[in-house]
């Protein structure tokens, strides 16, 4: 049974982190919602089979089995319920809702109407975050007790054009809402349940915040170090996991968002060759390379496939997704303060 699939906004989320998957994946993408010409060219050169509409009573006219929401933050909770009440099984994209309150509104619908949704926290499959489950699991560095994982980029020229930078966190920008969900929801899948005990959330070149810090504490023990920043000129290590017994070091991350963004996707759901980043364990002076899992995007919309068809769970539940947009909302709270 092909799975027949709509997709809400066609801008980097939806063509570069949904679409591609979805193709490699076996479903098949049969609507668009965009109203940019320019994106309607681009959902038609990349499925020339496409319906492309301009609203979302339209795209869910079109028999769907699955709804995927791309668009602005600032539609995710309209969009997402709108496919609930008609009886679609919705992803939305990162994060879900732009508060906690909107995150708990689209929950309560799903469960009202007994129809599913999940959240794309696509960063669960990179090669580093496989790695780090596999080193948490084996014990190589010891009893874990401090997390240092970083999204840093530098771009000091901020982008007007960019709903991501320039629209304020009520209308969904920003960094916190951006890569804040990705940090949080690594940190909570590796180390379990945290409270914030520090957070900064600020603008530092002047339109939405772009350097973000939150500091979590595990009920394990655990104490994560985030950071998420366009603005840092030497940027940190994509991961440093601490242990009694060692540190893991991966750097980077691995190859599949430029993949993506280059047209590649992975056929089949398997990407040939595999994306992995390279990881290592530091004991002093002593490095050695410790094996890293390959990444898979795909893995995502492979469960979530079998999830429709009644033969497995969803890749990410509501739960993980409300103690998700919990931490991020106290963590912009205390920062106020």
């Amino acid at each position: 049974m092909t799975l027949r699939v709509g997709i809400s906004g066609y801008g980097l989320a939806g063509r570069y982190f949904h679409a591609p998957l979805l193709k490699g994946c076996g479903y098949e993408v049969v609507g668009v919602l965009t109203t940019n010409e320019e994106r309607k060219g681009h959902a038609i050169a990349d499925f020339p089979n496409v319906t492309v509409v301009g609203s979302i009573d339209e795209l869910l006219a079109l028999g769907l089995d699955l709804l995927v929401v791309a668009s602005a933050n600032v539609a995710h909770a309209s969009d997402a319920i709108a496919g609930l009440r008609a009886g679609i099984p919705v992803v939305v994209d990162k994060p879900m809702g732009r508060t906690l309150a909107e995150t708990q509104s689209i929950v309560d619908v799903s469960k009202e109407t007994g129809v599913m949704v999940t959240t794309y926290f696509n960063r669960l499959f990179d090669s580093d975050a496989l790695t780090v489950k596999k080193a948490i699991a084996e014990g190589v560095i010891g009893e874990v007790f401090r997390l240092d994982s970083r999204f840093e980029r530098f771009r000091p020229a901020s982008n007007p054009g960019s709903w991501r930078e320039a629209s304020t966190a009520a209308d969904g920008g920003g960094n916190l809402l951006d890569l804040g969900p990705h940090l949080v929801s690594l940190a909570l899948n590796w180390f379990g349940p945290a409270e914030v005990t520090y957070a900064s959330v600020r603008s530092i070149r002047g339109l939405a915040d772009d350097d973000v810090v939150i500091n979590l504490k595990h009920a394990s023990g655990v104490d994560s170090y985030l950071s998420a920043s366009a603005i840092i000129g030497a940027d940190g290590p994509r991961i440093r996991m601490s242990g009694t017994n060692g540190s893991l070091v991966i750097k980077d991350l691995d190859s599949q968002e430029p993949r993506l963004r280059l047209g590649e996707y992975p056929a089949g759901g398997v990407w040939a060759p595999p994306a992995v980043t390279p990881a290592f364990i530091y004991r002093g002076e002593e490095v050695i390379e410790y094996p890293a899992e390959p990444g898979n995007y795909a893995t995502f919309y492979a469960q979530v496939g079998a999830a429709i068809r009644g033969e497995g769970a969803w890749p990410v539940t509501t739960e993980d997704a409300l103690a998700v947009a919990k931490i991020l909302e106290e963590a912009r709270a205390i920062s106020i303060r």
